[in-house]
């Protein structure tokens, strides 16, 4: 029994360090106070659950492995495991999704992301190696009636503000059910509208969350075909493309064409002239050997050799021309 009643103190310290942690950071990032979490009280049930996880496998480790790897990570994954599980659970429960890692590197479907992997890892080991031996020995300089008391207060406190924050998550729940929105950021807008004429406690859940994007099955349907338009487009695009380049090839083969055709038309009659000669030349040197050659070979070449002669003494050499 004392081992329950202080895990339950523990499960709430760490929930209000938690809510603590959560309401400096987003007073850095909007300079202003912020409620965070799904309720009312200053706690963030997550963080509380994370803690109490490890400190009880580390202590079920401890007379195996209780080292600094070791504890890292467990908590790594076993607050991973937490995060993943409570926002799948959250998004299906209610049709929102409360964080979304989508853009950072290394997520798991944007539900988790190894910079916050990480930083579950560290606070995994300064909870086990720092901050428990602390807190138990607090804890244990109370008495275990005093701290039945306490926790028996704080879980009937915790039990009325989960009572008072199902009917602010079942009315966002309807809200966003009943909205014919086509987009998450307009069904944002209506539920902030929705929940801004309600007490101050339907106003600080529409605060706590600024970022939510909430999902229906009408947008997930409006969203897949968007995916499957733009696919669509896409392979129309590249066919396209396709079929341009496909002509412009043949366009280059054409003009390559053309550009050969047009290079023999107006190459000089006296150019092809003189090569059909230098061939000749070329061929007779293979073939006449003085030799051997006959008089009407020897004759025949003293004939070609005069009427170059001739053709080389005419102006421009007669070559070319």
């Amino acid at each position: 029994m004392e081992a329950v009643v202080n895990l339950a103190l523990v499960f709430f310290a760490y929930s209000f360090l938690g809510w603590c942690i959560e309401v400096t950071l987003k007073y850095i990032q909007y300079h202003r106070f912020i409620n965070r979490g799904f309720f009312t009280g200053p706690w963030l049930p997550i963080y509380g659950s994370g803690a109490t996880l490890i400190t009880l496998a580390m202590s079920a480790l401890s007379g195996v492995d209780a080292s600094y790897g070791t504890t890292f990570a467990v908590s790594f994954f076993l607050c991973g495991t937490v995060e993943y599980l409570t926002s799948w659970f959250m998004e299906k429960r209610f049709h929102a999704r409360w964080w979304d890692y989508s853009q950072k590197p290394m997520n798991l479907h944007g539900r988790v992301w190894i910079g916050n992997l990480v930083l579950f890892g560290l606070g995994g080991v300064l909870i086990v190696k720092g901050i428990n031996p602390v807190l138990y020995g607090l804890i244990g300089g109370i008495t275990l009636r005093v701290r039945e008391c306490v926790a028996g207060f704080l879980l009937a406190v915790f039990a009325a503000d989960y009572v008072a924050t199902h009917f602010v998550m079942k009315l966002v729940k309807t809200g966003v059910e009943t909205s014919q929105a086509d987009s998450t950021e307009q069904i944002s807008r209506e539920i902030r509208m929705l929940l801004s004429d309600r007490s101050i406690f339907y106003r600080r859940f529409a605060d706590a969350y600024p970022e939510v994007i909430y999902r229906t099955e009408r947008i997930a349907r409006r969203m897949e075909a968007i995916k499957a338009e733009s696919e669509r487009l896409r392979r129309e695009a590249e066919q396209r493309l396709d079929a341009v380049n496909q002509k412009l090839e043949q366009g280059r083969e054409k003009l390559e064409q053309g550009r050969e055709q047009l290079a023999a038309t107006l190459e000089p009659s006296g150019s092809i002239r003189n090569t059909i000669l230098q061939r000749q030349d070329e061929l007779i040197g293979l073939l006449y050997d003085e030799t051997t050659a006959t008089d009407d070979m020897k004759r025949l070449k003293r004939d070609i050799d005069r009427e170059k002669d001739r053709l080389r003494a005419r102006p421009g050499r007669g070559f070319g021309r």
